[in-house]
């Protein structure tokens, strides 16, 4: 499962919070606040932080606990518990809903972003392939030029400036197709209507990279104990490239899911609120370099998920 060469024996250790600093086998423990926990990224951090013990007290928070679009709630709260740095999983995800719903969009993707960019901790801040505009035909580098189709991808794209401008020492991932066992996602949506339909039809004309939550929390991690902070600009998805029909085809076979047809049809006869980038596969090789890590190929991650789906 492992995404890098090296040990892995700093990668966790969690605690409830009870003061601002704890020791750690002599050491003063670093405190990680953890936006957006309830999500699906949030909660694979969460779990794979558990399994080990580590130099880091990460400290989780949803909008229920912490409400990013507040400065003053922010800044008190970074102060009261002595934060080092901050994993900014909380975004408004839901992409075609945004179209109608701007503001809120642009207050959490942007404003949340720049509140914890001016609070003074070290930021790793999760984007999206979505600033994108699919007209490209080889992976996407994080020097590429931005132009987002959709709200969505334009708020990210505003929280990036945001992290970008206020923040001291950050790092922005930019990620695609996320899914993991937790939460809502194209993984779990498919598998439940393979099992109440006969058929399907799954767009075939989009291509994209599936990436594992899970994989990417391990990614987040290996950046947090990197001995050298390395600010900028990376891109992570599991390896390879695919389309949203191939998706569906190995999640059933990967499923054994027989009896669903799955039929494949192009974008244009498939209407959604928000227009989606055509193609935005992510170039990793920045941060395969700069981390030394290697990362699994895309039916890799997905055969792990459904592993671990269809065993609870």
């Amino acid at each position: 499962m492992a995404i890098y060469t090296g040990s892995n024996k700093h990668l966790g250790g969690t605690e409830t919070v009870t003061r601002k600093q704890t020791v750690f086998y002599g050491l003063v423990q670093k405190n990680v606040l953890v936006t957006g926990a309830n999500g699906q990224l949030g909660q694979e951090l969460k779990q794979l932080a558990e399994k080990t013990n580590s130099p880091f007290r990460f400290i989780y928070t949803d909008a229920d606990v912490l409400d990013i679009t507040d400065a003053g709630q922010v800044q008190h709260f970074v102060s009261e518990y002595s934060i080092e740095y901050v994993i900014n999983c909380a975004a408004y995800t839901a992409v075609d809903k945004a179209e109608a719903d701007e503001e809120v969009a642009y207050r959490i993707n942007c404003t949340g972003a720049e509140n914890l960019a001016r609070s003074g901790a070290k930021i790793i801040h999760i984007s999206t392939d979505y600033v994108f505009d699919g007209t490209a035909s080889t992976p996407y580098k994080e020097d590429a030029s931005t132009n987002p189709l959709s709200v969505y991808g334009k708020s990210k794209l505003k929280g990036e400036e945001a992290i970008r401008e206020f923040a001291e020492e950050w790092i922005i991932i930019r990620t695609s197709w996320l899914y993991s066992e937790f939460g809502n996602n194209f993984v779990k949506t498919m598998l439940r209507l393979m099992n109440e339909r006969d058929k399907l039809n799954v767009v075939a004309d989009q291509y994209g990279t599936p990436t594992y939550a899970a994989d990417l929390a391990e990614m987040i991690l290996v950046i947090l104990e990197c001995e050298e902070w390395k600010s900028g600009v990376y891109h992570f998805s599991n390896l390879g490239e695919t389309t949203w029909f191939k998706f569906a085809e190995k999640i059933k076979e990967l499923a054994a899911l027989g009896r669903c047809r799955l039929d494949p049809v192009p974008a244009c006869e498939y209407k959604t609120a928000a227009v989606r980038p055509m193609y935005s596969v992510l170039d990793k090789s920045k941060i395969q370099s700069a981390f030394r890590v290697v990362i699994p190929q895309w039916e890799n991650g997905l055969e792990r998920c459904i592993e671990k789906l269809t065993n609870r």
